[in-house]
């Protein structure tokens, strides 16, 4: 008796490779996306994950608050967050 994966003129194992192939790459086009589309590009808006200081910053150089509210602003922040958040500067 042949079977498709022992010869006899069938596919072979290849029956069942490519079918697997394509799963693999549409899984990991669709794991690629998720990840990607998280994460947003130069221009994404605020997050969650954002720490104060920095969408403090980002209302600054946007011209949303003035130099003198930006400065009031930060020292409360600084008390409360201290200068670890400001990413490690002294």
């Amino acid at each position: 008796m042949l079977t498709l994966a022992h010869g006899g003129g069938g596919p072979g194992p290849w029956l069942l490779f490519f079918p697997l192939i394509w799963a693999a790459v549409v899984i990991g086009a669709v794991t690629l996306l998720r990840r990607t589309g998280r994460r947003g590009g130069p221009g994404r808006p605020s997050t969650a994950h954002d720490s104060p200081i920095a969408l403090l910053g980002r209302r600054f150089a946007a011209g949303d608050i003035d130099e003198d509210e930006y400065w009031r602003r930060l020292s409360v922040l600084d008390e409360q967050f201290g200068r670890a958040d400001r990413g490690g500067t002294p």
